[in-house]
């Protein structure tokens, strides 16, 4: 099962779309994971339109409209993984334990808000995972998505993908 991991893209006021090279990618995934910050409705319905499964949440900068149709949390198995979505996670000290705390029972916790890329792995086994922002990389050099397999139960293959510099 291939997954395209993505949040804070922020249309359009980071960026007018998403980058060509992401919504590429949409049709080729078997699932979608948005950890919040879409700012505009367009670009879930782009999601919704062009993919085959979509797991998303809302997040800080999300108005009315995408918090009525976007949980806070969401909750899916997918390939024997237990997976949570969530846009903010508080503060990197104690992440892990702290998220192991509020999440039980998840494998794979997928988050966003702080643009960061984040792959680690709590005390008791859960992975984290923030794929940065395709759309304002903040303090960071590039933009960035992550891709990922989930095969055999196991999510492997996890690849955190650089955008060009947008013109």
């Amino acid at each position: 099962m291939r997954l395209l991991v993505m949040s804070d893209t922020h249309v359009p006021k980071r960026a007018k779309e998403l980058p060509s090279e992401l919504v590429a990618l949409i049709a080729h995934a078997d699932v979608v994971l948005h950890a919040g910050d879409w700012v505009d409705e367009a670009t879930l319905d782009l999601l919704l339109a062009r993919a085959r499964r979509v797991i998303g949440v809302h997040g800080n900068n999300d108005g009315p409209g995408l918090r009525a149709r976007l949980p806070e949390v969401a909750h899916a198995e997918l390939g024997g993984l237990r997976f949570a979505v969530v846009h903010e996670t508080g503060p990197a000290q104690g992440r892990e334990r702290r998220c192991e705390e509020r999440f039980p029972g998840v494998d794979v916790l997928v988050f966003g808000h702080s643009h960061i890329p984040w792959d680690s792995t709590a005390p008791g086994g859960m992975r984290l995972l923030n794929p940065g922002s395709p759309t304002d990389r903040r303090r960071q050099p590039y933009c960035t998505y992550l891709t990922a397999v989930v095969a055999g139960g196991a999510l492997t293959q996890v690849v955190l993908h650089r955008l060009p510099p947008r013109r």
